[in-house]
């Protein structure tokens, strides 16, 4: 491996991602100062159980383990692509975990998604009712808190890692208007900057996403110190334009076959039931037409591990549920 492969899909935390070599000259960023990274137990950022357990869980191919350390060397994002029940949301998870990057920043795209949305919002309305109290207007900071791609462009001391999960939802221009912030690593906010012409040092506290910790924004201005880790997730509904692609490392994910899922069950149920080697067969059966994400193979295991069926039995159930069962609302199965 390179000697600037910090990340290895082992699942082990660990501090590797300080030794990742220093950026390209094109891809140096001097944000500051400094902003130590959140922990998974901080205030409100613990993350879920269930991705918890999908973070401990997950299983790395080799070229996704190429390719991640390739998009961290070179401070680019990962668009990676593939049908759904692959891990592409996955992934995200898994390597924050194991390079201690700190609760994942999410941003579930819809076809109504702005890039506003995922820098910040601001709450106008709220302001005006604060004016009309007794308490007075406050400040315009207290009315706005930073989405999750502006938080992931504060200036850690380490990256962020950033999840904006299916783009290829997005309106046409979203694709664009995002590479624009991430190839600069910085954006303004035109409320703080009117703000700071009426102020001292310009410095506002506003919160962050997944936090009720404020951190400081000094006139407006967000520039990133270290790039963060952005995963771009897509089920390939769509094509990119060029220029956002040349600007990706492009990962594109395959089902699965034998070998890797043998590891995935494992992985998730330690140890699986006795059917495990039959009911793989059979799901990757039906999987040949597309229609079964790993998940549903994982769920319709579990059930009929703890039902107390005879084997007979435990085959109908697991026929029934594997067309239906869904564990993540993405389909991004382990």
């Amino acid at each position: 491996m390179p000697h600037w492969s910090v990340y290895t899909g082992r699942s082990e935390p660990h501090d590797g991602i300080d030794d990742l070599p220093a950026p390209p000259p094109w891809r140096a960023f001097d944000g500051g100062p400094a902003l130590p990274p959140p922990h998974d137990g901080d205030d409100a950022t613990a993350v879920s159980p269930d991705r918890v357990h999908r973070a401990k869980s997950y299983v790395a191919g080799e070229e996704s383990v190429r390719l991640v350390n390739a998009a961290l060397c070179l401070r680019r994002p990962l668009l990676v692509t593939g049908p759904p029940g692959t891990g592409k949301s996955s992934l995200a998870y898994a390597v924050a975990r194991e390079l201690r990057l700190g609760p994942v920043l999410r941003w579930n795209i819809t076809s109504r998604s702005s890039l506003a949305d995922g820098l910040y919002q601001y709450d106008p309305l709220s302001r005006l009712y604060a004016a009309r109290g007794q308490e007075g207007p406050g400040g315009v900071e207290d009315h706005l808190r930073l989405g999750p791609l502006g938080t992931a462009l504060l200036p850690y001391d380490r990256p962020r890692a950033l999840l904006v999960d299916e783009i290829d939802k997005s309106d046409l221009d979203l694709p664009n208007d995002l590479l624009n912030v991430l190839e600069e690593g910085q954006y303004e906010i035109p409320e703080l900057v009117r703000a700071a012409r009426h102020s001292g040092d310009g410095a506002a506290e506003v919160l962050a996403d997944g936090t009720d910790t404020p951190v400081v924004v000094r006139r407006g201005r967000v520039r990133c110190r270290a790039f963060p880790f952005v995963v771009l997730t897509s089920n390939g509904e769509r094509e990119f334009p060029p220029a956002f692609l040349r600007r990706c490392v492009r990962l594109k994910l395959r089902r699965p076959g034998r070998d890797q899922l043998t590891h995935i069950v494992r992985a998730h149920l330690d140890p699986p039931n006795g059917d495990a080697d039959r009911l793989i067969s059979r799901f990757l059966e039906r999987a040949a037409g597309g229609e079964l994400a790993t998940d549903q193979l994982l769920n319709a295991l579990y059930l009929t591990g703890v039902a107390g069926l005879d084997a007979e039995s435990r085959d109908d159930l697991a026929e029934q549920l594997m067309p239906y069962l869904s564990a993540a609302a993405d389909g991004d199965g382990f």
